[in-house]
């Protein structure tokens, strides 16, 4: 049983109601105009692959003849340029002006030693170009570029922007390609910008490569996270596991298209700003076999404009929600929370939690695990006074179950009269039949939305506290699903201490949900099991207080009338 379904099944064991009212608030599709003018989608009969040589490109101009091509190209010498900044170490081959190393220097890698890298080891390198004219292809992947500066680039915090060039120019023709990536140290979007030269009308496929690096401890975990994601303008965000993919086309315009591993995101988006000009959406996706296994490799098509030039953005890091938020075009949506109806419901409450979270980090120096107990501590209080709320509403019923069993009895032969006498009731004695369990549902968004926070929040990542070597891992150990599950029975047993006549399913439930609860929480994240247990004893001095409450007012309560006969 995944991750998922465990979940799904604790929410369903516990609060059904939850996910109805999810049902009856889809989200609203946003209607958005699509441009007829876009660019030709792919057709994989257009694309043949000539390796080590650039093909004939016939586009009216000089012709690039493949076999002049081989002749003239001296021998392929790869050598390798860095560029380094405060967040991440990149590394360039001259063979394709392919991206061969993206490091995250912040990140442990969990599963290795050395830090973060997100191309996987045995890839020949992402990012290379190919050329489509017509019905041919110019393959650029093989051919050696010349970077500038030949020493590569590295940035400070005190810089701005820099860039780092590489160029190609066919022996004995006009061809050739220029390419231009700037970097900003404080971030880790790349600006893409570059121009063909030689032929006509081309049309550009860049190569986003086949899938981000293992970098968890939990590699079947994060398999099932390994997913290649766009953006269609038309249909909205689409994710396909990894896996499961299979070689093929998929037609455009996208916004941008993505690998996304479990915490990390490898995004190509289209065109230099936010919203992209309408020339300069993604034409389509090109799915071709890996040379990893269980893989496909991913082709992004683009238009070039008519002077020849293109732009680009690229996004290569962690899926931290404030930066892809900044990119615009939804990037944030990369690894959506949860299914699609639950998303509009739970992203507000995920957004706020990871503000609250990090907030209380930075400003109180405490480290995750001792955030999430005082955030525990925190949501108990804030919800206190709907408690009290229930708790009055629970009495005000209870002082009205003498009148309401006398309507019963009185008008036990003429439903549709009690009926009427009941809502009388209820509108002179002011109080709601149900008052006192809806602010029970309250603390179960949170619960909800801070599963999914332990999903791909990157600041959770590796975090280790008391015994758990990392807050977004099971427990290795099962301590703390063992230890909800005697907080749950603790805070079971001494609500119902205040109930008089417990019937036997009560009993029972009081040593079964607990039972479930450990059975299905022992592999979810280990923080998300800190929080709710640290929530269950957090409610249980307020629960004694609550049933000492109810003891008082109902010995003020006058008892039914006993029945005759």
């Amino acid at each position: 049983m995944n991750t998922e379904v465990r979940f799904l099944l604790a929410i369903g064991l516990m609060l059904v109601v939850l996910v109805g009212t999810n049902l009856l608030f889809p989200p609203d599709i946003p209607e958005e105009p699509v441009q007829e003018d876009v660019p030709a989608q792919v057709d994989s009969a257009d694309l043949p692959v000539l390796p080590g040589s650039v093909a004939g490109a016939q586009a009216g101009s000089e012709g690039v003849d493949a076999a002049a091509a081989e002749e003239a190209q001296p021998a392929l010498v790869e050598e390798f340029v860095t560029v380094e900044g405060p967040l991440y170490r990149y590394t360039f081959s001259t063979l394709g002006a392919r991206l061969t190393s993206a490091e995250m220097v912040r990140f442990q890698s969990l599963n290795r030693d050395g830090v973060v890298d997100l191309i996987p080891e045995g890839a020949s390198g992402y990012l290379g170009q190919r050329i489509l004219v017509g019905n041919d292809t110019v393959d650029l992947t093989r051919v050696v570029f010349q970077p500038d500066p030949f020493g590569g680039l590295i940035l400070s915090a005190e810089e701005g922007p820099r860039s780092l060039r590489f160029s190609y120019r066919h022996p004995g023709s006009s061809f050739g390609m220029d390419l231009e990536y700037e970097f900003r140290p404080d971030g880790y979007s790349v600006a893409v910008r570059g121009r063909v030269t030689g032929v006509d009308r081309p049309r550009l496929l860049t190569d986003l490569g086949e899938g981000l690096a293992y970098a968890e401890a939990d590699s079947a975990g994060e398999a099932r996270a390994m997913a290649y994601v766009g953006n269609h303008v038309r249909d909205g965000i689409t994710s396909r596991v990894l896996d499961r993919a299979k070689p093929g086309v998929e037609e455009g315009p996208l916004r941008w298209a993505a690998f996304r591993s479990k915490f990390f995101v490898m995004a190509l988006i289209a065109g230099e700003t936010d919203p992209p000009s309408e020339q300069d959406y993604l034409g389509g996706l090109l799915l071709r076999p890996a040379e990893l296994e269980q893989r496909v490799r991913v082709g992004v098509a683009q238009s070039v404009r008519g002077d020849g030039t293109f732009g680009y953005r690229l996004f290569m890091g962690p899926q931290d929600y404030a930066r892809l938020s900044s990119l615009g075009q939804d990037m944030e949506e990369v690894n959506p929370y949860g299914w699609r109806f639950f998303r509009p419901i739970m992203r507000p409450f995920v957004a706020a939690i990871i503000w609250v979270l990090v907030f209380l980090h930075e400003q109180l120096s405490l480290g995750y695990g001792w955030v999430l107990i005082v955030f525990g501590v925190l949501m108990r209080v804030v919800l206190w006074p709907f408690n009290q709320k229930a708790m009055r509403a629970q009495l005000k019923n209870m002082a009205a179950q003498p009148m309401i069993q006398e309507i019963q009895k009185k008008y036990k032969d003429n439903p549709e009269k009690q009926q009427k006498e009941m809502m009388r009731l209820y509108k002179e004695e002011g109080f709601n039949p149900v008052a006192g369990c809806l602010p029970m549902l309250l603390p179960w968004p949170v619960l909800i939305a801070l599963f999914f926070v332990f999903q791909n929040t990157i600041e959770l990542r590796g975090v280790a506290f008391l015994w758990l070597p990392d807050l977004s891992a099971p427990d290795p150990l099962y301590i703390l699903p063992i230890f909800l599950g005697v907080s749950m029975f603790l805070m079971q047993w001494v609500s119902m201490r205040a109930v008089e006549q417990q019937n036997p399913q009560m009993k029972m439930l009081l040593w079964i949900m607990p039972i479930m609860m450990v059975f299905i929480f022992f592999k979810l994240a280990s923080g998300l099991n800190l929080y709710y247990a640290t929530a269950n004893i957090a409610t249980i001095p307020q629960q004694i207080w609550i049933n000492n409450e109810r003891k008082k007012m109902k010995a003020k309560i006058p008892a039914a009338p006993a029945s005759k006969g």
